[in-house]
């Protein structure tokens, strides 16, 4: 432990990822004494850079990778100086000798990668269509992201009925195949309903369709863009400001109970006793559950493999793609709607699909500054492989692991004019397991467990300023503040706005200043 933490505070923040910073610095800047509490050495949970490979000279963003979802208003607000860039490519997928290129800004590529594909401009016209109706949803409700939450029947008379039937009354694979008939435009688009969520297209629940929304509400857009400098980068940032700000941070300061009164919450570690007004929870509620000595939740399933990379240069692609554009984007592997189908029944019959389904980024085509000075001036470039149908239970060891990588370079190299591996400098594996492990996620979840909608439902009456939020328990003085939050998941911040401005709206504090 770097500091023995104080004997009371306002507020004690229970985990220091990147929601708990955000959350800490509005409280201090409001005059409250904020206590973060971290297990780990650093802050940040999953929004860490790391040098990955030993003698390597690169810092990876070895968990999180990309910003979509946190508010422009809310960088503004913490007055944080950050660089988050565009890129040209918004995706590439590579089908036979050929593939389907889809620029960020629609240009002539992307007309002609459409015809050639599918045999008309049909498919373009339906996808222009269709994404230009969620993005006028996505604009609707990413504008109530940091207030209090709003009701699904205001949000529902402010967008267009047809993207609203399509998106959240009925399962997302139905609008899929209705708007489009070709498999590998399917799959294109349903990728973003899979990111993290192990589910079918199809699946009543609309869990797909919860992890869809969230994937293209980011400041109205949904552009998914690189943070200059890695993730670290993001941290440092919302580090200095809750220090600025006046908040304690303590890291090495494992928690392991919270115990709630009328009166106020004591949080205990090993060697440590924290009396405090309010604690907000930035770890998963399964793990809170068992912090307050109560019934836990069922575990939560991560589905999620994940892939660092470091490689001596871009492989040369058999379409002939120049892979400083193919790769700059989302390059999609085995993501056709049928093998995406496929491999989620393969998946859930306790089974590591047949085939890799998943996406690589090259983070370094967009932002060199996470290498060294040698590797910068060379070609080697990082990618990150996110694969999807991987669920926890499929995944139960190493061996299970490297069976998984080699999935994943089979299906990488049935599109490359060359060998992948003579091109690795450096590789490791990101299981659930192995997530669960370094950062306390159970089932390495990286939502916490499933997304929920980010309004209230008809028969929801909120009744205090934490349910007003999205950010209660069944204790008023413990919030949640991570990504087990009505509108958590993903690195947003949001979380952390949200169960701050219900702290200082309850009157949570018995001090006011």
């Amino acid at each position: 432990m770097t500091q023995t933490p104080p004997a009371r505070a306002d507020v004690v923040i229970v985990g220091g990822g990147h929601n708990a910073l955000v959350a800490a610095t509005y409280l201090a800047r409001a005059g409250r004494d904020v206590v973060v509490l971290e297990r780990l050495p650093h802050v940040g949970g999953a929004a860490i850079s790391a040098q990955t490979f030993e003698g390597l000279d690169a810092r990876l963003s070895r968990y999180s990778y990309l910003v979509s979802l946190m508010p422009q208003q809310l960088i503004d607000e913490l007055g944080l100086r950050l660089e988050l860039r565009s890129r040209d490519t918004a995706s590439y997928t590579p089908y036979g000798d050929s593939g389907l290129l889809v620029e960020t800004t629609e240009g002539p590529a992307t007309r002609d990668s459409f015809r050639a594909l599918t045999g008309s401009d049909d498919h373009l016209d339906a996808w222009r269509r269709f994404y230009a109706e969620v993005a006028d949803l996505a604009g609707v409700v990413a504008t109530t992201l940091l207030e209090p939450l709003p009701h699904i029947g205001n949000l529902r008379d402010l967008s267009d009925m047809a993207v609203w039937t399509d998106v959240v009354d009925e399962p997302l694979g139905a609008a899929i195949e209705r708007r489009f008939s070709h498999d590998l435009v399917r799959g294109v688009v349903g990728t973003d309903a899979l990111i993290g969520t192990f589910a079918s297209l199809h699946d009543p629940s609309l869990v797909q369709n919860r992890c869809f929304l969230y994937h293209l509400i980011g400041n109205g857009t949904g552009e998914w863009r690189v943070p200059v400098g890695g993730m670290g980068a993001v941290t440092g940032e919302l580090e200095r400001v809750a220090r600025e700000a006046g908040a304690t941070i303590v890291t090495g300061a494992s928690v392991t109970s919270v115990t709630a009164s009328d009166d106020g919450v004591v949080v205990a570690g090993d060697g440590f006793s924290v009396d405090a007004d309010v604690v907000l929870s930035c770890v998963a509620p399964y793990v809170l559950a068992g912090l307050m000595g109560r019934p836990a939740p069922p575990k939560p399933s991560g589905s999620q493999f994940k892939v660092n990379l470091l490689v001596s240069r871009l492989p040369r692609l058999r379409s002939g793609v120049d892979p400083a554009i193919a790769f700059a984007g989302t390059f999609h592997l085995g993501e056709s709607m049928s093998e995406l189908e496929t491999a989620w029944r393969q998946a859930s019959d306790g089974e590591l699909p047949d085939r890799a389904a998943g996406e690589l980024y090259c983070h370094t085509l967009t932002d060199r500054s996470i290498l060294g000075p040698e590797l910068a001036a060379s070609d080697a470039q990082t990618l990150t492989y996110f694969g999807l149908h991987t669920p926890y239970e499929v995944l139960p060891d190493a061996a299970a692991a490297e069976r998984a990588y080699r999935q994943v370079v089979d299906a990488l190299e049935e599109h490359l004019a060359e060998p992948f591996e003579p091109l690795v400098l450096g590789v490791e594996h990101k299981t659930p397991a192995q997530i669960e492990a370094a950062l306390g996620m159970p089932g390495g979840h990286i939502f916490h467990g499933d997304l929920q909608w980010p309004w209230l439902e008809e028969d929801e009456r909120p009744r205090s300023a934490a349910a007003r939020w999205g950010v209660e328990t069944s204790d008023p003085r413990v919030l949640l503040c991570g990504s087990g939050a009505r509108r958590g998941g993903a690195v947003s911040g949001i979380a952390g706005h949200n169960a701050a401005h219900a702290v200082l709206e309850g009157g949570l504090v018995s001090r006011t200043t």
